[in-house]
């Protein structure tokens, strides 16, 4: 006997949502549509762009919606037509009561956190920015609130010392896609129990708020270690960013990669050291950071050595 197939509507919009609709694909459950964003206007031309997601529902001809208002009555009752079993939901957009509370099962979310740390909406960039030594992902039930209802599964993962947002987002990206299939599966054979999520006492909640750009700024007075962290955690978006000031001109900096030394020095916070074809370093209040990969303003992302060949002024630099 084979094991139970549930009905599933998905919502999701970014890459990181694409995987564990593809798992679900090929696990047996069946998809019954698919929800994401509308299109949107991106670039220079403003041309409308399609979510990842859509373009993996068009590609595999599912049921596509993309309500512009998720209380419109007539998305509302397309979606009670399809009589989901259950609705999964992975980095998608805040739900009203009359959409998580429809299917006889309920909905649940992945998050690319252990909750309860790292509700919001950055976990993934907090967990790098803040020195977390491990991450991982959790399916729980969706209720009134923001990343508060009951915990279905966990998995964790290690964070390892060249972790930046990018490479943990793809971990996270996998283990989440095997999670969401391993909670349907529960959910379909009535073996799993959710439990409420718990702040255990003297421990430190920490929140993941949506980054914005003066977030992103690097503040060179600064431990090396928690500039090192910003650098990672925001790479590679939105990355943390620096001005370059030559000869009283300033123009943004992004660094994405990069490695640091404590050592004691007399120089000021912010002077920019070019030794040789291959070494920038900038003077912390701790040591020198070494930028191994960067973007000046108006160019592409580059190595340090591309970036030292393209300096016209190599002297009297400084950042800030």
């Amino acid at each position: 006997m084979g094991k139970k197939s549930l009905r599933v509507l998905y919502m999701g919009t970014p890459e990181f949502a694409v995987a564990p609709l593809d798992g679900i694909m090929k696990s047996g459950h069946e998809v019954i549509g698919v929800v994401t964003t509308p299109d949107k206007p991106a670039g220079r031309g403003q041309k409308l762009t399609e979510s990842a997601v859509k373009k993996y529902a068009l590609k595999y001809k599912l049921p596509l919606f993309q309500p512009q208002k998720m209380k419109d009555p007539e998305f509302l009752a397309q979606i009670q037509k399809l009589n989901p079993d259950v609705i999964v939901v992975v980095a998608f957009r805040l739900l009203p009561r009359e959409i998580w509370a429809m299917p006889p099962i309920g909905t649940f979310n992945l998050h690319a956190s252990l909750l309860p740390r790292y509700r919001g909406a950055s976990p993934i960039n907090f967990a790098i920015i803040n020195g977390d030594k491990e991450s991982g992902v959790t399916t729980f039930f969706i209720d009134d609130k923001i990343d508060t209802g009951e915990i279905l599964l966990q998995a964790k993962t290690e964070i390892h010392e060249n972790d930046d947002a990018g490479s943990l987002h793809d971990k996270l990206q996998e283990i989440g896609k095997e999670l969401v299939v391993k909670t349907l599966d529960g959910l379909a054979e009535n073996s799993l129990k959710s439990e409420k999520q718990v702040i255990e006492d003297g421990t430190e909640y920490k929140y993941a708020p949506k980054i914005f750009k003066e977030d992103c700024l690097i503040n060179w007075n600064a431990p090396l270690e928690k500039i090192h962290n910003l650098i990672r955690g925001l790479s590679p978006y939105p990355a943390a960013f620096t001005r370059l000031v030559t000869n009283e001109q300033s123009r943004i900096l992004k660094i994405y990669k990069g490695n640091y030394k404590e050592e004691k020095h007399i120089l000021s916070i912010g002077t920019v050291l070019i030794e040789g074809k291959k070494t920038l370093k900038i003077a912390g209040k701790d040591g020198f950071y070494f930028p191994k990969e960067v973007q000046p303003e108006g160019k592409k992302r580059m190595e340090i050595t591309d970036f030292i060949n393209g300096l016209i002024e190599k002297q009297n630099l400084r950042v800030e």
